[in-house]
């Protein structure tokens, strides 16, 4: 069981009407795996069913996954209780294992549960690979008896040997194991759908193979009663008869198609999930522990809050935790998406699963097991593809009363075939032509539209550092039409630095710049350390200053190797009665929205340094691509308008607004709204939270925090700008596909029911076979999956590189 938040005890629990919300404090969560669904109309029923149960807010059951996501409140209900309620309408929920707590450890002292938040991944697996290991040698037992029975129903008398009294009984001979055997799982599921007065694909399969088979059977006992009259041959003798038609073949090869059908859909749905898969077996299983300066080799469940771990070169951090010791460079690249290497040193913030590259570091643990940034994103996108997007209501209306409609089309089918077909073959036309209607219907198609491509794409995300929230979140990112940025931090490095240097004929670009980093080294203030940064980075040796004085909102005064140096805004040099020469130059660089620094050497003009937030590497390229996109894209600053402007002409922005405030920034969001556009906000998840809440959706760029992960509907793990347009791009490549799965799976339905039925037979003579709707119906559901999974090419996995730097 996964939980958002604990549960409070209420001495008067609310009543059934009044359960929590999902985000109400006394609202729990818990992912149940379910067993014996077949269909998206499974899922609808055990959707509808969990959701009426007392305590239950919202339920949601996804089929693909085979997945029950319920929020409930636990002072009403418990997993059990919801477990039970599912087992009423003939379904198994698998309830989770109790999650390990500091009690039952081996060391009671433990700071920490290192929960394992694996089991839905691993039931999932697991549910995959146990299906696919029960279909395989049901499909080839029945292919080897399909192969003589389809020798002997495509002879049509050819073959002499076959022409004989009892092969009808050599049919039934083959077929029985297939039908009882093989397929024995149909007639069990729908046995079961009937007893709880439901109906699932199962129950179209069995109605269609058993029909199938007692025609066939009740035609091989009784050959007199269902023989036919042929009228060439009464021709040549008198009440020649024909034995009668059977269809042990179609429905031997019906159950073999659509197992096989089974099985290639689990392994496609299994592909689906690999994403988590591979996110997961990032997580080393061991860690280098030393307690009491002895070094222990632990598994990695044993590892706790405050340990210190040892992580040799090539080796990968099992833990989140800080530097304690050692300077390396960590590949974050399977979180992040970025391929670069990251600096770590003593203090530096290093993640589980990430590859430690170059030298030895000595770690501080501060979080494990569930608590851990992979486990975090590992859980956002189990989530995620638990999740529905709005756009699969329609599939969930359709599903829920698919089977019962085909079921009345299939017995009008064989009323009307009854009525009107010529009296030697009314009953085999009925019957043949009603098998197909049941037996072509697809609801698994309808069911996997949208959650396999809701996995495939929320899983191609995380894989590029890109953590979409819900189906939801997926589906109104597809629709945006405007992106607003803020500007520090996000178009820009949020890091002053200096772009320009322009000293007096008297001293050097080096040695104005020595002067100033001297007099500002001790000072805090975002100009002086960006000075500072640049002489290190020029690999100039500083002095120490003396007398130093430091003016508010004008500057400072120091002495540096016995000269007196000014440095600050020209109207304090202008107080000391210094001549600015270069003021004019000056001015240029301050209307393109730089900050200029004028510094004086004894009372005498020395030049200035002209400082800038400067822009990201990515930021034009990623605000083109926006562009591209057809967004509308708009700046938010508290800067002021000059800077905003210089900013918004150098990468085209399309709209700006300078000089607002955090609150002014939501209200910027809500006129672009009534102004007809869908907007994201592109924030750090904390501060811009007015604007990030007002927006259609909320991007957090650069988090790495629970608190940011959970913050927002998108979360870019990287400080990258290209990843904005990249989850707009993805999320639009995900709800186009779920709309091309849907379409296939309506437009399959509409034509294939009719063409099953024989609507089109009085105008063109066609009439489908049961065993080509079997195929048909195999082909759909592993074709909408299939579909889902084009996506991992349009989106290749690979790390994101730096662009070079200007």
């Amino acid at each position: 069981m996964s939980t958002s938040q604990p549960a409070h005890n209420h001495p008067n629990p609310a009543p059934q009407s009044n359960a929590p919300a999902p985000n109400d404090p006394r609202t729990e969560k818990s992912d149940l795996p379910i067993e014996g669904m077949s269909c998206a109309a499974c899922a609808i029923r055990i959707e509808k069913h969990v959701a009426k149960q007392p305590g239950v807010s919202t339920a949601s059951v996804n089929f693909a996954t085979k997945v029950a996501t319920v929020h409930y409140d636990a002072a009403q209900t418990s997993p059990a209780k919801i477990a039970s309620a599912v087992e009423d309408i003939g379904y198994t929920a698998i309830l989770p294992s109790p999650p390990t707590t500091a009690e039952n450890l081996p060391d009671s002292s433990a700071h920490h549960a290192n929960a394992d938040h694996t089991t839905h991944n691993a039931h999932d697996h697991a549910a995959h690979s146990t299906a696919e290991a029960a279909l395989l040698p049901k499909i080839i037992f029945g292919a080897i008896l399909n192969v003589p029975l389809l020798v002997i129903a495509m002879s049509h008398g050819t073959i002499e040997a076959f022409n004989t009294p009892w092969i009808n009984w050599v049919q039934l001979a083959l077929a029985t194991p297939v039908v009882f055997w093989s397929g024995r799982y149909f007639y069990r599921s729908a046995w079961k759908g009937l007893k709880h007065f439901s109906a699932n694909m199962d129950t179209l399969v069995a109605l269609g193979t058993g029909a199938a088979y007692l025609y066939s059977l009740a035609a091989t006992i009784f050959p007199a009663f269902f023989s036919t009259h042929s009228a060439a041959a009464t021709e040549h003798a008198a009440h020649a008869t024909h034995p009668a038609p059977v269809y042990f073949e179609a429905a031997a090869v019906i159950i073999v198609l659509i197992q096989l059908g089974k099985l290639l859909e689990a392994r496609a749905t299994r592909r689906t999930t690999e994403a988590i898969s591979k996110l997961l077996q990032l997580q080393p299983q061991a860690a280098r522990v030393i307690r009491n300066n002895i070094e222990t080799q632990l598994p990695i469940a044993s590892v706790l809050i405050g340990d210190r771990v040892l992580v040799r070169p090539g080796e990968k951090i099992p833990v989140d935790g800080t530097v304690e010791l050692g300077r390396s460079a960590a590949d974050e690249s399977m979180l992040t998406g970025e391929s670069m290497p990251v600096e770590k040193s003593t203090g530096s913030p290093v993640f589980a699963s990430t590859l430690n590259t170059t030298g030895s570091l000595t770690i501080r643990v501060t979080k494990v097991g569930p608590d851990t940034v992979l486990q975090q994103i590992v859980k956002l996108v189990q989530d995620a593809q638990g999740s529905k997007a709005p756009i699969a209501k329609l599939a969930d209306t359709v599903s829920a009363v698919f089977v019962p409609i085909v079921l009345l089309i299939a017995a009008l089918t064989f009323t009307a075939w009854m009525l009107f077909a010529p009296a030697e073959t009314r009953l085999s036309s009925a019957l043949i032509n009603a098998v197909s209607v049941l037996i072509i219907a697809c609801p698994c198609a309808l069911g996997l539209a949208t959650p396999t491509a809701i996995m495939v794409g929320t899983g191609l995300g995380a894989r590029r550092g890109i953590l979409i929230k819900n189906g939801q979140a997926l589906q109104a990112a597809a629709n945006l039409s405007a992106i607003v940025l803020d500007k520090t931090g996000t178009i820009t490095l949020g890091r002053l630095s200096v772009t320009h240097i322009t000293p007096t004929a008297s001293l050097s670009d080096s040695h104005l710049l020595k002067l100033a980093a001297s007099a500002e080294r001790h000072s805090e203030h975002p100009l002086a350390a960006a000075i500072v940064r640049e002489a290190h980075t020029r690999g100039l040796t500083l002095a120490e200053p003396t007398d130093f004085q430091s003016t508010p909102g004008l500057g400072i005064s120091a002495t540096v190797e016995g000269r007196r140096l000014l440095i600050g805004k020209a109207e304090m040099l202008a107080q000391q009665g210094i001549t600015l020469t270069n003021l004019p130059a000056a001015e240029r660089f301050e209307s393109q929205g730089q900050t200029v620094v004028h510094i004086a050497n004894d009372s005498a003009e020395a030049g200035f340094i002209a400082l800038a937030d400067t822009l990201r590497p990515e930021s034009q390229h990623a605000i083109a691509h926006m562009k591209s996109l057809g967004l509308h894209v708009v700046m938010l600053t508290g800067d002021n308008r000059r800077a905003a402007n210089h900013i918004a002409q150098q990468l085209a922005i399309d709209e700006v607004h300078a000089e607002v405030s955090p609150q002014g920034k939501a209200e910027a969001i809500q006129r672009l709204q009534a102004a007809g556009h869908s907007v994201a906000m592109v924030g750090d998840g904390i501060n811009d939270a007015p604007a990030l809440a007002r927006a259609n959706v909320g991007i957090a760029m650069g988090a790495g925090t629970d608190a940011a992960i959970h913050a927002a509907d998108i979360t870019l793990m990287r400080s990258d700008l290209r990843a904005i347009p990249q989850a707009i791009a993805l999320s639009r490549a995900t709800i186009r596909t779920i709309r091309q799965n849907l379409a296939w799976a309506f437009i399959y339905n509409t034509l294939g029911i009719p063409l099953a039925a024989g609507l089109l037979f009085p105008f063109t003579g066609w009439l489908l076979s049961p065993m080509f709707a079997s195929a048909a119906m195999a082909f759909s559901s592993v074709s909408v999956v299939t579909n889902s999974l084009r996506l991992r090419s349009r989106f290749p996995t690979q790390a994101q590189p730096n662009p070079p730097q200007r």
